[in-house]
């Protein structure tokens, strides 16, 4: 497939190519991925993988780069701070599958900051061009880039970055409406995505507090943003995406699901977990998982503490069940049985 057949299938017209998954470490591996798409979600990125050579073989590497399976296009997200090793990096991940290769120059963590990558990188607009320039010339399949507003507020230089990055020849920019120094406080600014989108001649995906259906349809007016993503809010909830397309082609409200639906989404995300991760990674890794789809509901809270002393997945997939059941006897909603705050 070409590279500009797949960008033209990634930003399709139709509703559900605008609703993308955004890369989130620890969160969005092949499992997690899937199931969104499941729901609608267009689009996934992979968790951000290292350009460090030395570590693409760790166990954690593996799994990252895991994509048997999965729905096309695939897209790799690396991370790094030097153009060698990043433009390796790439080659080795189209080699392994990858469609699409996706920078990280948005990941706010500090680990990774202190090692000038992720959004660390926004304070050095020649390495940013350097990077741009050496990984886009290492391949020849589309290559886009995930970033921030800037690295602190004040400060903001994401004009510059787009610019720069659509002269390098980026493919798309997903652009997350907050500066380094805002991690995830402070509410996303829509404004500057505006402006990079009525600037740039290139695709841009807004991402940034997109969590209902409403705040969807206000983001795409307000930016003219070709995609959204889609990031912390899918924790737990991958129906959001469902939701989300369903109110952007009719205007209403799809019914929010019901327990037993609930129920047989985490019980099969987890079977999932456990044969992607095997027995004792897969159970421990479960366990964020569970928790995020459990969070507000009826009885949540003992149920969790009694949930995190589980130690194997048989164990755990069963007090899950038994958790549901109980439920199941309030035969509602998910939306009608959220009355505590976990």
């Amino acid at each position: 497939m070409s590279k500009n057949k797949v960008v033209t299938e990634l930003f399709d017209k139709s509703i559900d190519k605008k609703i993308w998954v955004a890369p989130m470490a620890g969160v969005t591996d092949r499992p997690f991925r899937t199931l969104c798409k499941y729901f609608g979600a267009g689009h996934a990125v992979s968790e951000m993988m290292t350009s460090d050579k030395t570590l693409r073989m760790s166990k954690k590497s593996l799994y990252r780069a895991n994509f048997d399976g999965e729905i096309a296009p695939i897209s790799a997200q690396i991370a790094g701070s030097d153009p060698i090793e990043l433009a390796e990096a790439a080659r080795y991940q189209v080699a392994n599958g990858a469609q699409i290769v996706d920078i990280n120059m948005g990941c706010p963590a500090k680990k990774v900051c202190n090692k000038l990558a992720g959004s660390a990188l926004l304070q050095d607009e020649n390495l940013v061009a350097r990077i741009l320039d050496t990984v886009v010339a290492a391949v020849d399949v589309p290559v886009t880039l995930k970033t921030r507003l800037g690295f602190s507020n004040g400060q903001e230089n994401i004009l510059r970055i787009a610019l720069r990055a659509e002269q390098a020849g980026i493919s798309a920019l997903a652009l997350h409406g907050r500066t380094r120094e805002d991690m995830y406080l402070n509410n996303a600014r829509y404004d500057l995505i505006k402006v990079v989108k009525q600037t740039v001649s290139i695709p841009i995906i807004a991402n940034g507090d997109i969590d209902s259906p409403e705040k969807a349809k206000q983001v795409l007016h307000e930016t003219g943003a070709d995609a959204l993503m889609i990031g912390r809010a899918a924790q737990g909830r991958p129906w959001i995406f469902r939701e989300i397309s369903h109110y952007l082609k009719t205007g209403k409200h799809i019914a929010a699901p019901e327990i037993i639906e609930v129920r047989d989404v985490l019980l099969g995300h987890l079977s999932e977990l456990y044969d992607f991760y095997g027995e004792y990674s897969g159970c421990r890794i479960a366990r964020k998982h569970i928790s995020w789809y459990t969070k507000g509901l009826r009885g949540s809270n003992q149920f969790r503490q009694d949930m995190y002393q589980v130690e194997n997945t048989a164990d755990q997939a069963q007090v899950v069940e038994q958790y549901f059941t109980q439920l199941l006897d309030f035969g509602l909603r998910i939306d009608d049985i959220q009355t505590e705050i976990a």
